[in-house]
């Protein structure tokens, strides 16, 4: 949700290259985006072990072009999808796959945001590693508290991460006396809290109903926090 709107948001300045990249296995930020996914890297990597001619053909290619086929075009910005491997197996080879891509790719871009799976297993990984903000979404619940202190053990103890602006943003949030215990927790995290995304129902509603989440209504609530939000971070970002 987070990163859908936010690239509806950031895609509406012409004077912006921008990329989204979905590196969750769940391959949701598509649905989110209103794009169709013809190609995902699990799907060039499949590609490259079964079929040789396939393979003969990669290998003829530059990694950033075989990257820039996978590229999904939307209203303003482009769309890179990790995908899930065929059958059980580790991710590893993916995630290598698709750092690699990110790393070629991004320089084409101003801005690139990248949607990642729940925890901190690819930070760990290094899929994301040398970024400019990292945003992590919680909500006010204890889980959430502990799911946000062992991301936060993985980037603090990470030297690619030290120059990273990073931040919490709350979401699904009610009354603010409902938070302490994150801000408590995020004050002796030494962390910023970037902003507050309210319940919403016009989220309810679209998820609901199978709508783009991109093209939720710039009024609605969860809309302009996320605004909000965006403001905040930008003197962070390299595109800004």
């Amino acid at each position: 949700m987070l990163t859908a709107i936010m690239t509806g948001l950031l895609a509406k300045d012409d004077n912006i290259k921008l990329l989204a990249i979905d590196a969750d296995s769940a391959i949701n930020l598509s649905y989110a985006l209103g794009v169709d996914i013809k190609q995902t890297v699990a799907e060039i990597r499949s590609q490259m072990i079964k079929d040789p001619k396939a393979r003969a053909e990669m290998k003829d290619k530059n990694i950033r072009v075989v990257m820039e086929e996978a590229l999904e075009s939307g209203t303003g910005f482009n769309l890179l999808t990790m995908g899930r491997p065929e059958g059980p197996g580790c991710y590893c080879a993916i995630n290598d796959l698709l750092k690699y891509g990110i790393d070629r790719l991004s320089k084409q871009f101003d801005i690139t945001l990248i949607d990642c799976e729940a925890g901190p297993e690819q930070i760990n990984r290094r899929v994301v590693n040398g970024v400019d903000v990292l945003v992590i979404v919680t909500d006010s619940s204890a889980r959430g508290v502990r799911v946000v202190g062992s991301i936060l053990s993985v980037v603090q103890n990470d030297e690619s991460m030290k120059h990273t602006t990073t931040g919490l943003v709350l979401n699904r949030c009610k009354t603010k006396t409902d938070d302490r215990l994150i801000v408590e927790s995020a004050r002796q995290w030494g962390v910023e809290i970037f902003g507050r995304i309210p319940d919403d129902e016009w989220i309810t509603e679209y998820d609901s109903a199978g709508k783009p989440l991109i093209d939720i209504p710039h009024t609605s609530p969860s809309v302009m926090a996320i605004e909000e939000i965006l403001r905040r971070i930008a003197p962070s970002l390299k595109g800004s």
